[in-house]
């Protein structure tokens, strides 16, 4: 019966891309890489620093961040590897990036903490682990078969957190601890108007008391109301993956198709669903630029019936996408830099 409904989850179908030294690295850069005037020549990395940050304490393009680098040490594999300690060297003459590690000198408590062993993330890693391991995305009956709450404690109808519950289809699982989910509404492609899928709606946290048909569980944690007919998915140990930042090599092209949260307009740090996924090419790391598309305006002093008159404006560039999280035909990305809202609909393309 788990084998069945964990099949069912989209989760396993998606195609999460690792990302090869190589195929980061082997970027072609269509223009030159601009330093910015008040670049640093020396920096010490320190905990809370991202691979994002740094780069753009060099450059306004942090998504071509291998081309800065120009690795001086045989250790040094690639610049997904920054530790805090580390000094970041700039050789203006070349625009060029280096580590020298000779010259890093740790505090004895800093050491003894073991903080310059744990390499720096890309991202800001607290905003994305909530969506690392849930499965955001699932088919139409992707749920059907999972565990299902079909009853509560005092003959309760909306579970809170430290309420009791039964459920149907744990089994004799090992599993402890399990989300709570609701399935969403469809993820519909703005452009062919198909559904890509369903998202799958996070409801809490929930630990099992006593296994069993049914089982009982207590509610951890309650984000949205917990009710009977809701499903249970295992519980996972986030981890963030270890990517660069990086432009596509391939032509992209695609649209926003929610706002996570179920707003329409959000504003940076924000995580929204790309209809384009590994079948379009799309991998973990991906940087993508946001497009407000080109507003229709009338010419004045023409009649609105008059089609010359009638003109579509330029698209406008307005901020960045980091994308962390990717399935076969839908991606989830963190919004970096903006300089308007970000909108439903808006347009993802090459940066």
């Amino acid at each position: 019966m788990q084998q069945q409904w964990r099949k069912s989850i989209t989760t396993l179908a998606f195609v999460l891309l690792g990302l090869g030294a190589a195929g980061v690295w082997a970027q072609a850069p269509s223009t030159p890489l601009a330093l910015k005037p008040d670049a640093p020549d020396r920096y010490v990395v320190v905990p809370g620093d991202t691979l994002w940050s740094i780069a753009q304490r060099y450059t306004d393009s942090p998504w071509r961040w291998s081309e800065l680098w120009n690795l001086n040490k045989d250790e040094i594999k690639n610049p997904n590897r920054i530790y805090p300690g580390n000094i970041i060297v700039l050789d203006r003459a070349r625009g060029k990036l280096a580590v020298d590690e000779s010259t890093v000198k740790m505090s004895p408590r800093v050491r003894a903490e073991s903080t310059a062993k744990v390499a720096i993330p890309s991202i800001p890693p607290s905003i994305i682990e909530p969506f690392l391991t849930r499965p955001l995305v699932v088919e139409a009956d992707g749920l059907e078969q999972a565990p299902t709450v079909v009853a509560a404690e005092d003959a309760r109808v909306i579970l809170e957190a430290g309420n009791r519950a039964f459920v149907r289809g744990i089994g004799d699982s090992k599993e402890t601890s399990w989300f709570v989910y609701r399935r969403g509404g469809p993820l519909v492609d703005p452009e062919t108007k198909t559904t890509l899928g369903f998202e799958a709606i996070f409801l809490g946290t929930a630990n099992v008391e006593r296994p069993g048909e049914p089982a009982v569980i207590r509610v951890s944690t309650a984000t949205r109301e917990i009710g009977l007919g809701d499903k249970l998915v295992p519980a996972g140990k986030p981890t963030v993956p270890d990517y660069a930042p990086h432009a596509p090599t391939t032509t992209v092209s695609g649209q926003i198709m929610s706002i996570y949260g179920g707003t329409s307009e959000a504003g940076g740090q924000s995580v929204i669903t790309i209809n384009r996924g590994a079948a379009n090419g799309i991998e973990l790391g991906h940087v993508l630029a946001l497009y407000r598309p080109g507003a229709a305006v009338m010419e004045a002093g023409k009649s609105i019936t008059d089609a010359s008159g009638r003109h579509i404006l330029p698209n406008e560039r307005y901020g960045l996408v980091f994308v962390f999280r990717v399935f076969d035909r839908v991606s989830y990305g963190l919004v970096m830099n903006l300089s308007k809202p970000v909108r439903v609909q808006d347009l993802v393309q090459n940066p």
